[in-house]
């Protein structure tokens, strides 16, 4: 008889379980079958290296393991039809070499730590596939920061032309936040990157496990210290989606920027074609459809960041099946968003700028007029509260005569402050024209972190350095996971060649 598995009726229980309450089908383990099956041989290769496998047993299982990657579909689909959950490895063991060599497998282990250790694999990977393009993303907010250093246009806040500011320093604001989000990933990845492997279900083994060695093999920095909090402690989740609840937001936001920009009103940008729809009924439209699609992210990692957190309600040891799903959304999430930060990428490279209008509109709407105010205190000594009320003054008579700014005069200054101070502003021509200039108030903005040219390139080169140690460090952490890949496969080589005791592997503490 086909062996079914340590869950199939006659043994514990008397019943079949109900289809629908089988949650430990192997398909719904989806991306981490392969993080199951790395800790599969790792564990294979300790208990073989400790002496808590013969050599002979050692050899059968991993000889076995290399077979199920050797076949036609490879390791998930071998797992998938060997059912067993995340137990595949064993049922196909069992199968394959009997159950007196592949039920010794599961030896000191449990589900928990089986479980865990592939979970934090599987968004470790996912980590790794996402820094590395958040990091190409932020090479083209810099690049488009140097193209458009002069590029002038209108800043905003309530939805109202605010001050006059560059797409290079819009640029370069992405740049920060998507520099943060960076370091959030990289700041967790240090509290992901420990092994649970060892801690079983939640006190260990009475068996000499190596921890440390299984948790080098699988490119860990080191075993969880607290066996109970390795498996049954699940913050780490929850800080997981909130750090991308937090991405998917940013992303968000600059998408919403360019779909507003995009606007017949506004006009500043427009996307290449193939980033855009039409419509069945108006032949005009050309609908920024990526846009919308990246936007969606925001909606979606907020709803995975409420449904991680719900699933680990109760008391410790409680949830187990709910984070079965919540799994899912993470994994999912983590890849929705590696995707969509590559095709904000791939818009940012291609957009199309309308610099004359942005460089108009960046005057039209006493955006400015901040500056008109530090010229009065600046040449005629005023306080900056009285400045501030007679520009005040100055904007809304503009306004009440339907004057744009570009055709505000200083007698307008003047009458404001007449209104005011019982006396003119103060300022000469000269000095007028100067404040209200929008390109000259950005030239004025040389201060550390400001949007005048100069100040852009000069913090460029701080940016450019800190992505670069971004981008080394995130080539080393996916170093040490390959060179532990090698290091597996180096290990079970030598298990093969040589007849398995080694005293490579030694428990530390």
């Amino acid at each position: 008889m086909t062996y079914q598995g340590f869950r199939g009726t006659g043994v514990r229980l008397t019943e079949e379980q109900l289809p629908h309450l089988q949650a430990h089908r192997t398909e719904l383990l989806g991306d981490s079958l392969p993080a199951i099956h790395a800790f599969d041989k790792a564990h294979a290769v300790m208990l073989t290296e400790r002496g808590l496998l013969e050599p002979a047993a050692g050899r059968a299982i991993l000889t076995a393991l290399r077979g199920m990657e050797a076949e036609a579909d490879g390791v998930t689909a071998a797992r998938i039809e060997a059912g067993g959950g995340m137990h595949s490895g064993e049922q196909y063991l069992i199968r394959a070499i009997g159950a007196d060599l592949g039920g010794r497998l599961h030896l000191g282990r449990s589900s928990g730590d089986l479980i865990e250790v592939a979970r934090r694999m599987t968004i470790r990977w996912h980590l790794h596939a996402m820094l590395p393009a958040l990091v190409d993303l932020r090479a083209v907010l810099l690049g488009l920061a140097d193209t458009y250093r002069e590029a002038v246009m209108p800043g905003y806040t309530h939805g109202q032309h605010a001050q006059p500011t560059t797409f290079a320093h819009w640029a370069t604001m992405f740049e920060r936040a998507f520099a943060r989000d960076t370091e959030r990933l990289l700041s967790l990845h240090g509290r992901l990157n420990l092994s649970p492997a060892g801690a079983a279900i939640l006190t260990g083994s009475d068996l000499p496990l190596d921890r440390h060695r299984v948790a080098d093999l699988l490119g860990f920095d080191a075993p969880l210290p607290h066996t109970m909090d390795a498996i049954l402690s699940h913050d780490l989740e929850m800080e997981v989606a909130a750090v991308l609840a937090t991405a998917g937001a940013t992303l968000a936001r600059l998408a919403d920027d360019l779909y507003l920009w995009s606007t017949s009103e506004f006009g500043y940008v427009e996307l290449p074609d193939r980033f855009c729809g039409t419509s069945s009924i108006m032949p005009q439209k050309k609908n920024p459809d990526a846009l919308e699609d990246v936007k969606s992210v925001a909606t979606q990692a907020l709803a995975a960041l409420i449904g991680v957190i719900t699933a680990e309600r109760g008391p410790t040891g409680f949830p187990i099946m709910e984070r079965r799903y919540s799994q899912q959304a993470i994994w999912s999430m983590c890849a929705a968003i590696t995707a969509k930060v590559g095709d904000t990428t791939q818009i940012l490279t291609d957009l199309r700028l309308d610099e004359r209008r942005m460089a108009a509109r960046a005057g039209a709407h006493w955006a400015q007029v901040t500056d008109v105010a530090s010229a009065l205190v600046r040449y005629t000594g005023l306080d900056w509260r009285h400045a501030h009320q007679v520009v005040g003054v100055f904007v809304r008579l503009g306004v009440e005569r339907g004057l744009a700014a570009p055709a505000a005069t200083l007698a307008l200054l003047d009458e404001a402050a007449g209104q005011l101070l019982n006396r003119p502003s103060g300022l000469t021509a000269e000095q007028f024209a100067d404040a209200m200039d929008a390109r000259a108030f950005v030239a004025r903005r040389t201060l550390y972190g400001g949007p005048a040219p100069d100040a852009v390139r000069r913090e460029n080169a701080e940016f450019t350095d800190r992505l670069a140690a971004d981008r080394t460090r995130i080539d080393g952490l996916r170093r040490q996971v390959s060179g532990a890949e090698v290091a597996l496969e180096t290990a079970i080589d030598t298990i093969l060649a040589t007849g398995g005791t080694s005293t490579e592997g030694t428990e530390a503490g």
